[in-house]
Parts: structure tokens; sequence; C-alpha cells
């Protein structure tokens, strides 16, 4: 009787043990799977910097030729200064002569005893990927390709970015240089970078440097025309408009492509006011196989995601007091409290789906004021939190919350009104304690 009773509980379990599987498949396909056949991927909001999707964003990996990316940033930076100027002409170096005949790199061919303005080598750069233009870049403004790594990796610290290593200004594998690599780097050694410092140094590049993009845009155009020497430079980002993957809105960055690095691509788009910065390493198609094709497939499936799932929103207005929480208390002031708000608002991209998932929490530094009271000045932060799971936060780190200030000034109490307000607090102490003594007697 007890083993029919035990077959029959088993019975039982069994649509309860499906029904339970079924009710948990959504979360173990997590609404956040795209399906890319990458090694990582990263996708964020340009103007916020706002993470929308990460797949093991935090690895370092190879970067190939997006590398290019902080060569443009210290060069725009030394434009920017004066200290190095578009006219500005090159003499060509053994090291970059080498380097430029090989054509089975990315090169522009730079003759041995010719000389190119620094905005000839830019372009060649920034759309030929041309490596040895690169290296005559780094020249120009370190001197050697050795001195320009300091400056990388003192523009890599200052950005905060981590994970990385540099061993040369193009990408390349040192192995690609002719045995002229830096000083103090492996003869087979090769950049590397996290998915995350990628896009962090994307979303640097274009809010410090956004004509970046003047040049980044361009699919076609004719090095040294009207010459000898001309050669045709069709753009690597073959998401550009008219080119074979042509995605709405692609206007950069940068792609990256060698045997350790893969097929990778740093790429930004712009629809509507929205800007979205996607990174992708080491793209692969279904079959396991890396090409162009993989990696701009998966760009597309993040900024898809991006710009099909995602809204703007104003989490917190500004100027906005919590309930409750509208003033603090002021000692030895004119006034006995102060008024309190956000600073500013904070706006952030959402998903559609998930608009009410957040709530708000105060969380104050500073519970009391004294004396005299700017306007403006911070007591705390108004914290915006997921009500459930995880939220992947701002590519620089920072919390999704905003500071709440003063909203008005408090003059410091005079010296007699302090007087008064002593005994006040006196006589208040005192009666609040013999009140309490005779409380205590009954």
């Amino acid at each position: 009787m007890k083993k029919k009773k035990s077959k029959i509980v088993s019975l039982l379990m069994i649509p309860l043990l499906l029904l339970s599987m079924f009710i948990q498949m959504p979360k173990a396909s997590a609404e956040t799977d795209l399906g890319l056949t990458v090694d990582a991927a990263i996708l964020i909001d340009a103007d916020s910097g706002k993470i929308l999707y990460e797949q093991n964003a935090d690895t370092s990996l190879g970067i190939a030729s997006m590398t290019k990316m902080m060569t443009e940033y210290l060069l725009l930076d030394a434009i920017k200064k004066g200290t190095v100027s578009w006219d500005q002409e090159y003499r060509v170096t053994e090291y970059t002569y080498k380097v430029s005949q090989d054509r089975s790199l990315s090169n522009v061919p730079l003759r041995a005893d010719g000389t190119y303005t620094i905005r000839e080598l830019y372009e060649a750069m920034a759309i030929y990927s041309a490596n040895a233009a690169t290296i005559a870049i780094a020249e120009t403004i370190a001197g050697t390709e050795a001195e320009f790594l300091k400056l990388m990796n003192a523009k890599a610290e200052e950005l905060g970015l981590e994970g990385y290593k540099f061993v040369n200004a193009t990408g390349l594998n040192n192995a690609n240089l002719y045995g002229m690599h830096p000083a103090g780097t492996g003869a087979e050694d090769e950049n590397v970078m996290p998915a995350k410092s990628m896009a962090k140094l994307a979303y640097h590049l274009l809010k410090d440097h956004p004509e970046v993009l003047e040049t980044s845009q361009i699919a076609k155009k004719t090095f040294r025309e009207g010459t000898e020497d001309e050669i045709e430079m069709s753009n690597w980002n073959f998401m550009l408009p008219g080119l074979v993957y042509e995605y709405a809105g692609v206007d950069g960055l940068k792609t990256g492509t060698t045997d350790f690095a893969g097929h990778c691509f740093t790429g930004t788009a712009e629809r509507n006011g929205t800007r979205l910065i996607a990174v992708v390493m080491k793209a692969v198609d279904s079959k396991g196989v890396g090409s162009y094709k993989a990696r701009f497939d998966a760009a597309a499936k993040l900024f898809d995601y991006g710009f099909g799932q995602f809204t703007k929103q104003e989490m917190v207005p500004a100027n906005y007091a919590v309930k409750g929480h509208k003033t603090i208390p002021v000692t030895k002031g004119k006034e006995d409290e102060v008024g309190i708000a956000t600073k500013e608002d904070l706006s952030f991209m959402v998903k559609s789906s998930d608009q009410d998932a957040y709530t708000t929490k105060l969380v104050l530094d500073k519970k009391k004021l004294e004396g005299e009271v700017k306007k403006g000045t911070v007591v705390g932060k108004l914290v915006v939190e997921r009500k459930e799971g995880s939220d992947y936060g701002f590519i620089d780190g920072s919390d999704l919350a905003v500071d709440v200030v003063t909203t008005e000034n408090v003059e410091r109490a005079s010296g007699i009104s302090l007087f008064f307000q002593g005994i006040g607090s006196f006589f208040g102490g005192l009666w609040g304690s013999v009140t309490g003594f005779v409380g205590g007697l009954f």
C-alpha cells in the first residue's frame, strides 16, 4: 500500500516539476542574452555613458587596430594644444618606410625620401587604418614610438581605463614591425584591453574630440590625389553608408583585425538624437569562423537592441524635493531649517519594459548644518535603484545618483540670537528632564 502511494505522489510531482522548469526558463535565457557569437561585447549610450548591455566586458583581449583610437586621441589633443599642426610635415624614417611597403598590412606606401602632412597621415590612419602613417604620427608627437607609448599609458590612466597593455601605436603584432618594435616590448607582443575600457576610450574620444567623426565617416578617399603616388583608400568600417554592411546612422569609429585579436569593431551610430557606442571583440559566425561580416552582424544586433528597446527617461527631475525630507535642520542660523532638493535632473536610457523597475532612496551625508549655509551646499544624494535585479551602471563607474543641495542661503545667527537660543535650549532640556523625572513617578 505504501509503495502504491509513493508511486502516485511521484507521478503527481512530475507535472509540478515540468511546470517549475517552464516558469524558470525565461530567466535562464536572460533578457540581455542577444545570442552574440563574440568573446566580448558592450553597448553604451554615448551621451550619458549608461551601459545598456555587456558580455564578458571586463576580460582583457586583443584590440588590434582599435588601438588607433588612442593614437587619434593623442594627436587631436596635440592639435588642440598647438604642439602639432595639420600642415606640419613629417619626413619618412627607415622604420615607417619599411612598414609602409608591406601591402599585406593595411598601408599607404610612403616614399623613402618623402614628406607628408599630418593631415594626410591622419586621414590615412582614420580611414584606411594605415599602420606606417600611424607610426609616423607617433614619432611626430613624441619623437619615437617608445616615447609615444608613455603618452598612451598616461592618457589611459587619466581616463581610468583598466586591464590595458600597449606595446605599439598601431595594434599590429610586434612581429610585423621588422624588428623595430618599441624598446621594452616583446617581439611577439600585441595590445590588449577589455571591451569596457575600449568603450570608455571611445566615449571620452567622442566627448573631447567629436570632430573625429568628420574623418571616420568618410567611406572612400584618394590618398595624394593628382600625384603619381595616389592610392584609393576604402574605409574598413563596412557599416558606413554606401558600403556592403551599411547601417543607418553609423559614422565611426574603428575596426581591428589580427590573428590574435580576431575580428573586432568599435562602432558608433546616431539616430533621432541618440548616439550609441558598440564594441565587439573576436566575432565569429555560427560555424565559429571569424569574418568581417561576423563583426558587423554582431554590432548591428547591439545597435538594433539599443535603438529598438531603450528610450531616454528623466528618472529624477531637477529641483526635486523628496516628500518628508524637504528640509534639514540648521543650528546657530537665523533659520531653524533650510530647504533641500536635487541639484539637477538625472536622465539616462532605460529599457522600455523597465520604466517602472526603478525607485529612489535619499542618502544624506549631513543630517544637519551649522551657522552660515550657502545655497548649493551638497548634503547628500538621491540614489536611483532597481527594485529587483542589478543595473550595469555608467561606463565611468559613477552611481545612478544625483546630488542633493540646499536651495537657499541661511545667515549665521547674531551673538544675541545665539545667546537666547542657548537659553532656550537649556531650559528646553531642563524642562524635558523634569517632565521625564515626574513622568517616571507615575
